[in-house]
């Protein structure tokens, strides 16, 4: 089975050592995944808006390793309050709803305080 590996071009992935993706047959592994717009490598101070975007990063990694959002069977939701996992919800049912994956949620420190979420998932390509 070869092993494809995917980079999002975040600098912390050089400096860390570590890729936004695993690819290792049909499995799809992603790397806990912030609001950042990797383009403009800028971040909102809103939590929803940094959830949209997390979503986006993700969906748009996942189409590197040709798989979908409906290939997600597994996600955590890391945060550092947890008061504000409620106002994102509207956000995970948009792009997850029809899906439903497995979901876990818990509060921690991020490596960095502008970051008010971080998304990781698992996808088992179909």
């Amino acid at each position: 089975m070869k092993r494809k590996l995917i980079s999002s071009g975040s600098i912390f992935e050089e400096k860390i050592g570590y890729s936004r993706a695993v690819v290792q047959g049909d499995w799809v592994f992603v790397s806990g995944t912030t609001g950042y717009n990797y383009e403009t490598m800028t971040i909102s101070n809103d939590i929803v808006e940094q959830t949209d975007q997390c979503l986006l990063n993700i969906k748009n990694t996942l189409e590197q390793a040709n798989a979908s959002l409906s290939d997600i069977v597994r996600v955590t939701y890391i945060l550092p309050n947890v008061s504000d996992f409620e106002l994102c919800w509207p956000v995970l049912k948009k792009y997850l709803g029809a899906i439903k994956p497995a979901a876990t949620m818990f509060s921690a420190g991020l490596a960095d305080d502008k970051m008010k979420i971080e998304i990781q998932i698992t996808a088992l390509r179909s």
